[in-house]
C-alpha cells in the first residue's frame, strides 16, 4: 500500500514561509532543522513541508524551477480545505499573499479562490467538495 506522505515546497526563507502559514491560517509549525533549512507545519492528516533553495539544489543536480522567482505561478497547487473561504482568503491578503481569483461559488457548490503565497506558492482556498461542512 502507498501513502501519501508530504509535500516539499522550496523556498527562499523557510522560516517567512511557515511563517505566513502560522499568521495567515492558524496553522502551527511542527519542526524546523537547527539550519533552518527545512521545515514542516501541522495541517492535519499530511505534512506540508519547506526546504530551502539551496537545500533543494543538493539534491537536483541540473536545477530545478525555482516557483517564486517566476512571473507566473508554477502549474501545481496547494488546496487548503474550510468552512469559510472568504474568511481566510481576506487572511492570507492581509498577510502578504497576492489575490489572483476572488472567491466564487461553483455550479456544483463548491468555493473556491486562488492567491500566491509571498514564496511563491499557488493556493486554492475551497470548501469541501460535498458541501460547507468540515
Amino acid at each position: 500500500m502507498v501513502k501519501f506522505g508530504y509535500t516539499i515546497i522550496y523556498v527562499s526563507d523557510v522560516d517567512q514561509a511557515i511563517s505566513f502559514f502560522e499568521r495567515a491560517f492558524g496553522m502551527e509549525r511542527k519542526f524546523v532543522t537547527e539550519e533552518g533549512d527545512y521545515g514542516e507545519i501541522n495541517t492535519g492528516e499530511t505534512t506540508l513541508a519547506f526546504a530551502s533553495h539551496e537545500h533543494g539544489s543538493t539534491n537536483f543536480v541540473g536545477g530545478y524551477i525555482n516557483g517564486s522567482e517566476t512571473e507566473k505561478p508554477l502549474g501545481i497547487e496547494i488546496a487548503l480545505v474550510t468552512s469559510d473561504v472568504n474568511e481566510i482568503h481576506s487572511a492570507a491578503i492581509e498577510n502578504g499573499a497576492k489575490e489572483l481569483k476572488s472567491p466564487e461559488k461553483k455550479p456544483w457548490g463548491q468555493t473556491i479562490s486562488y492567491v500566491r503565497c509571498p514564496s511563491g506558492v499557488l493556493l486554492e482556498l475551497c470548501t469541501p467538495v460535498s458541501g460547507p461542512e468540515l
